[in-house]
This record gives C-alpha cells, sequence and structure tokens, in this order.
C-alpha cells in the first residue's frame, strides 16, 4: 500500500516541516479510495454542516461522471456521501491556463469553507498557507495542467489539534490548547492527517481533489511517529509553525515523546 488509511500509515508519508513539496505518490485504482468507508459518520458530518456543499454549472457534468465511475446516481454531492473521502472539482475556463474550484462537498474541512473559496484559482485558495505561492503554486499548476486520465496521485499532511472532531475549526490556540501538558499530551492532542488524491477525469476533463481525514490521539501513535512529531516541531517554516498554533503544544508534544522514549529504554 503506496498511502494507508489511517494517522499511523500516513504520517511516514508526510512532509516534516521545511521546504514546502507536493511529495506524491503514484497510487493504482485500489489504492485510490478507502475501501471501508463509515458511511454513518459521512450522513452525519453533511447534516451538521449542509453548507460544505458547495455546486456550481460548471461543476454538474464532472459530478455526473464522477458518479457513473463510482456507480452511484445523482452528482458531486452523492459522490461524496458514498465514500468516506471529501472531493472537489476543479475546472479551467476557456481562455485561462489554471484552475478554479467550482464545487465543493466536504463534511470534514480542515478550518475552510467551501463558500469563501468557491470559483477562487488554486493559488488563492491556498493564501492562507505559509510559502504555497514562493515554493508550490507554480509547480502545481504545472502539474496538474499535465495530468493525463487513467493516472491517480497521492499525498498526505498532518495537523496537530485539540479536539478528535472530523470536522476541525481551529479555536485560538492559546485558548485550545491551554489545558495540555506534557503528561496529559497522549490523551488531549490528536493528530490530524489529509490522504489527499488527484486524478482527471476522462471524459470532462475536470480534476477531482479528494480529501480523506484520519485523527488520532497522540498516544495511541507508534513510538516512531510519536518522535517523527517530536523532531518536527523543529523544522517548520517560519510563520508556518505560528499559524498551527505550535508555540502553544510545542512544550507538551515534545515532553510527551521524551517520557515515551525514557519509557521505551526502560527494563519490563
Amino acid at each position: 500500500m503506496t498511502l494507508g488509511f489511517s494517522v499511523d500509515a500516513l504520517l511516514p508519508r508526510a512532509r516534516g516541516g521545511g521546504v514546502l513539496k507536493m511529495g506524491l505518490a503514484a497510487l493504482s485504482e485500489d489504492e485510490w479510495l478507502d475501501p471501508a468507508p463509515d458511511l454513518a459518520a459521512r450522513e452525519a458530518g453533511f447534516a451538521a454542516y449542509p453548507e460544505g456543499i458547495r455546486l456550481t454549472a460548471g461543476s454538474e457534468a464532472p459530478g455526473r461522471e464522477l458518479t457513473g465511475m463510482l456507480g452511484v446516481e445523482g452528482g458531486l454531492a452523492e459522490a461524496a456521501k458514498a465514500r468516506w473521502e471529501d472531493m472537489c472539482l476543479l475546472t479551467r475556463r476557456e481562455g485561462e491556463d489554471f484552475y478554479r474550484l467550482v464545487g465543493a462537498a466536504v463534511a470534514f474541512p480542515s478550518d475552510w469553507r467551501p463558500a469563501e473559496k468557491m470559483g477562487l484559482p488554486l493559488t488563492a485558495m491556498h493564501a492562507p498557507i505559509q510559502g504555497y505561492a514562493e515554493q508550490l503554486a507554480s509547480g502545481v499548476d504545472r502539474f496538474i495542467a499535465g495530468l493525463a486520465p487513467g493516472r491517480i496521485f497521492g499525498r498526505c499532511n498532518w495537523f496537530i489539534a485539540a479536539t478528535p472532531a472530523l470536522r476541525w475549526v481551529a479555536e485560538a490556540p492559546e485558548q485550545a490548547f491551554a489545558h495540555v501538558t506534557p503528561e496529559n499530551a497522549g490523551e488531549t492532542l490528536f493528530v490530524r492527517s489529509e490522504r489527499q488524491t488527484l486524478r482527471r477525469l476522462p471524459e470532462t476533463g475536470a480534476i477531482l481533489f479528494t480529501i480523506g481525514v484520519y485523527v488520532a490521539p497522540l498516544g495511541s501513535l507508534s513510538d516512531a511517529n510519536v518522535a517523527r512529531l517530536a523532531g518536527a516541531m523543529e523544522k517548520l517554516l517560519a510563520g508556518e509553525g505560528d499559524r498551527r498554533g505550535a508555540p502553544h503544544y510545542v512544550a507538551a508534544l515534545q515532553g510527551f515523546a521524551q517520557t515515551r522514549e525514557a519509557a521505551i529504554g526502560s527494563p519490563i
């Protein structure tokens, strides 16, 4: 499996700080989407967040093509409700050489609102991400423009949150992490990873971007992944750590990691 379907499986493939990179891996068809989606959680997620579905005229034909590929009826919204992944569609307008968001069906977004992103080019959509415009924008645009039908690529990321909620709305970090200590970080810090894929729909040429969200308590992760996260705290880009609220949880996370490491070395 090139990219797994859990936080523990995804973290080794995720960027750990430093220069932004796409970090893409080629996926086979059977690695594309989660084979065991929790559809009850999906239904509850969309019921709690109906504004996560935003459709435009430009999403209609690609949405129908997508549901045909998945063997369900309807359009983009129905496709996303039938699988674990949130789904977004991007198309290119005549005369433009970049792609815009034309449809979104997201039950579990990571602190973003589809209504605010609809119609925007990719660079504008990612404006809050420190370093995206300088380090990634042109490469992402070139990659998407050249993405051939039939090819599927995936990547993953991670965030530290103070909640296990699948739909994550970030609070002021000084409040969200105020209760976190090195002693309780294993139960009060949660690692959120997005398993993202990109593919071109062959008939309409639209780009489908999927986002599978996985969340796990810090203490449930492998020793290697706890150590990996602690080390990554030192490598985040200037400004990126602040955006992630790192100053308010880094001491607790690293303290927990040190305790875990000491326990590994202790005799039973």
